[in-house]
């Protein structure tokens, strides 16, 4: 049965977090750029190249490809570099400029017009991006043009054709954790709670760290209005934080008396002040 939403719930359903991607950024010594740009062989450029894309802080690596595209112009392996830390360094709008010149190059490959695609979801080019992906060739499979292609079919709620990049995507990767998540998600979106409990545990399985995935399997539970938090692997504050996200689901279902009790269970749990369930219930016992 459908039940009435309440003006005042507006305001705490707001609070809701959805998952997200995260990147990890290995922390290592790093070498002085300034002096490895000079005098070095082709080798040694690929392989310093290779480390500021994947080992350098973002915006060490957005400053030392910058440079060195200046010094050695028209250089695609260099501009590929720019385009990369770009997007690793949030800068969305220069990253889609940077993967324009590269996929525009000679020696374009169908892997950088995924990472073109990929900067274009970033700056909401949702139909660009589609457009960029339609144009590879059927015969080019990979576990990101799958993923991308997933979500744009989830934009334009094409749920058969979302599921099927998916599921290949899941299939062509090692660690579909996060591919897992998003269609879990995808699923909750869709009304299909119990599917998406489904995709979710096995996210966490591949991945038992990934908050991501604990919350949205919470939300997913709540909206089968069982409030009780899964048995999974949790700090004292992702309890807290779980706990509060239970509640908000059943304030979502108009389960006002759960959601009292949730809310203060978190506030009671967290190992320091929780400000957002203090708010949360301040604002519930007013109303």
């Amino acid at each position: 049965m459908t039940r009435p939403w309440q003006p005042w719930l507006v305001l705490l359903l707001g609070l809701t977090v959805a998952g997200c991607g995260l990147i990890d950024d290995a922390e290592e010594e790093r070498p002085d750029e300034a002096a490895l740009l000079d005098d070095f062989d082709p080798i040694d450029d690929t392989n310093l190249s290779e480390f500021m894309m994947s080992g350098a802080e973002p915006d060490e690596a957005v400053s030392y490809f910058r440079r060195a595209t200046e010094e050695r112009p028209g250089r695609i392996d260099l501009e590929r570099g720019l385009a990369t830390s770009l997007i690793r360094n949030r800068q969305y709008s220069e990253g889609v400029s940077a993967w324009r010149r590269v996929v525009g190059m000679s020696g374009a490959t169908h892997e950088d017009r995924v990472g073109y695609a990929d900067a274009q979801i970033r700056t909401d080019d949702w139909e660009g991006a589609a457009e960029t992906l339609a144009a590879l060739p059927d015969s080019f499979e990979s576990f990101r043009r799958h993923r991308l292609s997933a979500l744009i079919a989830d934009a334009d709620e094409d749920w058969a054709r979302a599921d099927r990049h998916y599921e290949a995507a899941v299939e062509l990767s090692d660690s579909p954790a996060g591919v897992l998540n998003n269609w879990g998600y995808s699923k909750l979106v869709r009304g299909d709670a119990e599917d998406a409990e489904r995709l979710l545990r096995e996210a966490l399985q591949d991945d038992p760290g990934m908050f991501a995935a604990k919350n949205n399997l919470v939300m997913a539970l709540g909206a089968q209005e069982n409030y009780s938090l899964p048995i999974v692997d949790m700090t004292q504050e992702e309890r807290a934080r779980l706990t509060h996200t239970l509640a908000l689901t059943a304030l979502r279902q108009n389960d006002l008396n759960t959601a009292r009790r949730l809310l203060q269970e978190a506030i009671d749990t967290h190992p320091r002040h929780f400000g957002e369930a203090v708010r949360a219930l301040r604002v519930l016992e007013e109303a």
